[in-house]
């Protein structure tokens, strides 16, 4: 045996995991000479002397189950010295819980002993945090969003222009939020929409940069591209809500059900999430009623009214099941029949628009049901990426019964692939609409957003100190109860997902193009199938 054969035996002897078990082993051995007497000796004498290395590694395993890392740390040229020592804990650091800091008796006011900084941030020098994953695809939306800004910036012209319909003004200067509100909002959609922005904070602390914007709590959004079309145009205002169209420029949001709709009893987000898969697990598709189902509130828009004839009558079944949702009866009642997790009954779920977009849309792609959308004019930030023939079935607006009871004909004739449109959409609301996503969403829109603009954001008079003390420690009955069952209780000991670049056009282009032929496709089935039955 040689002399490199002895180096790499020691060495992987050293690097096993038998070795581990020591505090410090200090082997000094001479260096072999070039005779091979001499390297037979030593050969030998190693050779008896690792099954004794071997026992005792052994027994310290017994006597001692850490299992910390060694390693070499020195090997000098004249002597061979191997030490193994003993390498650091790789342990997660210990998340921070902060609870609410709520006084008795006196004014409340927000905290000062809060975390500065992310616990990444902290302790990313002693334990080794996995790569962050990439963003979901819906995220890219967040350049298209932007991006009537990105050559000019926004000025503070552009913002205060904003102010004509917005019902809250949010300034972020030193992780501090300050409100100006200018209007009340529908019921508390200002309230918990604030609240959600507080407990990104609380999420990422230090992480966001200062910034200052306006939100409009309403449903339809404003701000038309016509109007900023022209040469001369100053450019359009910035302005938050929690809806767009194709023809507005209106930043979409996350809505202020994500933490709870207080009013009519929705509870927040992440814990109805749960409640919404463990009720897709307690009925298989298969089993459902073979019918599509609707329940909601008919009376915010005609093409409601016009979907409750699609119901069944004495003369017609179109497959469809569709319900009244009367709220102030509901409220009366204590909410028994609303409750969204036992309304994952039938095999398809009907998803049509109010007077804009509604936030019904993810609890009905969240049923495991196969989702039979009417055609929309409105999205929320995340409906944008999905496909029809994927993740929906699309149906025309305009006779909403032929195209119902078509798709649930072809549903129950083809139910597997049925099957597989319902759990893709809601392994999409499960997996990539979780909550932390939603936070992620925020964090990246409101990053982007402040690098565009192109002033200092200042608190101005009028505007008041806004914690998640001073709403949640005053708050009473559902309001509280959904602040805490929403409040996020520390800092994360991970970093945000990484944002993905915007969509290429050509890449943008052909997803478009992509959803209109699959849109094409079944209006196609959909008439064919019309006209065999009138041969008939």
């Amino acid at each position: 045996m040689n002399l490199l054969s002895n180096q790499l035996t020691m060495q992987r002897f050293c690097s096993s995991g038998l070795a581990r078990h020591f505090s410090e082993v200090l082997i000094t051995l001479r260096r072999w000479g070039p005779r091979v007497k001499k390297n037979l000796g030593t050969t030998t004498t190693l050779l008896l002397f690792l099954p004794l290395l071997i026992a005792t590694a052994f027994i310290s395993s017994l006597w001692n189950s850490d299992t910390s890392n060694f390693s070499v740390h020195n090997i000098s040229r004249n002597k061979t010295v191997i030490i193994v020592s003993r390498k650091p804990q790789n342990r997660p650091p210990k998340r921070i819980t902060t609870p609410l800091n709520c006084v008795k008796n006196q004014t409340q006011t927000c905290p000062t002993n809060y975390p500065k900084t992310s616990q990444t941030q902290e302790s990313i020098s002693d334990y080794s945090i996995p790569p962050t994953s990439t963003c979901p695809d819906y995220f890219r939306w967040i350049h298209e969003d932007l991006s009537p800004w990105k050559v000019t910036g926004i000025t503070r012209d552009m913002l205060e222009r904003a102010n004509q319909t917005a019902h809250f003004r949010l300034i972020l200067v030193n992780n501090k939020v300050y409100i100006h509100k200018y209007k009340q909002s529908i019921q508390t959609r200002d309230v918990f929409t604030i609240w959600g922005i507080l407990q990104l904070l609380r999420k990422y602390p230090g992480r966001l940069p200062d910034l200052e914007l306006m939100f409009d709590c309403d449903d339809r959004p404003v701000i038309r591209s016509r109007d900023y079309s022209g040469p001369n145009n100053k450019g359009p205002p910035p302005l938050f809500r929690y809806s767009g169209d194709r023809w507005t420029m209106d930043i979409v949001f996350p809505d202020w059900s994500f933490w709870g709709w207080a009013e009519i009893n929705i509870k927040p987000w992440e814990s109805l999430l749960r409640e919404l898969k463990e009720g897709n697990n307690g009925r298989n598709w298969v089993d459902r009623e073979p019918y599509a189902y609707w329940k909601g509130n008919p009376f915010v828009a005609e093409t409601r009214r016009d979907l409750l004839t699609c119901n069944l009558s004495d003369k017609h079944d179109w497959n469809a099941r569709l319900y009244v949702q009367d709220w102030i009866l509901e409220s009366k009642q204590g909410f028994q029949q609303s409750n969204l997790a036992s309304q994952c009954a039938h095999r398809y779920k009907i998803y049509i628009e109010g007077y804009a977009w509604s936030v019904s849309e993810k609890y009905i792609l969240a049923c495991d049901s196969t989702t039979l959308i009417v055609k929309p004019y409105f999205h929320d930030f995340f409906i944008r990426y999905l496909q029809p023939l994927r993740h929906y079935w699309p149906i025309r607006d305009k006779d909403k019964c032929k195209s119902i009871k078509f798709a649930v004909d072809w549903g129950n004739t083809h139910k597997q692939k049925a099957q597989e449109i319902g759990r893709a959409a809601s392994n999409f609301i499960q997996e990539e609409l979780k909550m932390e996503y939603v936070y992620d969403y925020m964090f990246h829109l409101l990053n982007e957003y402040a690098k565009l603009l192109k002033f200092k954001p200042v608190a101005p008079d009028g505007a008041v100190e806004v914690c998640s003390e001073t709403m949640a420690c005053t708050a009473n009955g559902s309001h509280k109860k959904f602040m805490m069952e929403s409040l996020v209780k520390g800092p994360s000991i991970t970093s945000p997902c990484t944002l993905p670049p915007p969509y290429e056009p050509k890449v943008l282009g052909a997803f478009y193009r992509r959803k209109l032929n699959a849109i094409l496709q079944v209006q196609k089935w959909e008439d064919r199938y019309w006209e065999s039955l009138k041969k008939q």
